[in-house]
């Protein structure tokens, strides 16, 4: 595996080794040797997987609010997605900045404790596999618009089909101060 940085400190794409041959293609999805040398969360909690119909879609964006803080590694099995992840972490020197990763069969998304997770779907159906370090917990749930201009994360594609919830997301006022980890 190798962990490829981005402008926000802690999240990585990760590319993964594909071996092929006449049967077809087999990679290594988690090493924790290889998480825990690189100082990242080893321990998984909960799996999930979504299937995204339509290109152009948009899932997120969401997190989980202290003490349910948690990281991700987000997969894709099948199809192509811009997976996206917000720096929510008060104080952080890249604070209200975003990231983009096109993440596929070949190449995963690191997301640290809080960052904020969405995605785009770029093909018409696209799979995620979601590691998580903590279990889910509506109580702890949040969210910021995928279109907030206080971000402003720059889409590829029109936004496509999104679930009410997410448009519902409140815009980051002067008030927000980020997520106190």
């Amino acid at each position: 595996m190798e962990f490829i940085p981005t402008s926000i400190p802690g999240v990585l794409g990760v590319r993964h080794e594909l071996l092929s041959d006449a049967r077809g293609r087999f990679k290594r999805q988690y090493c924790e040797r290889e998480f825990d040398e690189a100082g990242l969360n080893t321990h998984w909690v909960q799996v999930n997987h979504s299937v995204t119909a339509g290109r152009g879609a948009i899932r997120g964006l969401h997190f989980q609010h202290p003490p349910a803080a948690e990281a991700k590694l987000v997969s894709c099995p099948v199809g192509r997605a811009l997976d996206v992840a917000v720096d929510l972490r008060r104080g952080s020197a890249t604070f209200l900045q975003w990231t983009a990763i096109e993440i596929d069969e070949e190449t995963s998304c690191y997301i640290p404790e809080g960052c904020a997770h969405g995605f785009q779907a770029l093909t018409d159906e696209v799979h995620l596999i979601y590691q998580h370090s903590a279990p889910y917990a509506p109580a702890a749930e949040g969210g910021v618009r995928f279109d907030d201009p206080a971000i402003g994360i720059a889409w590829p594609l029109p936004a496509g089909s999104m679930s009410d919830r997410d448009c519902a997301f409140p815009l980051i006022d002067d008030a927000f101060e980020g997520i106190r980890l």
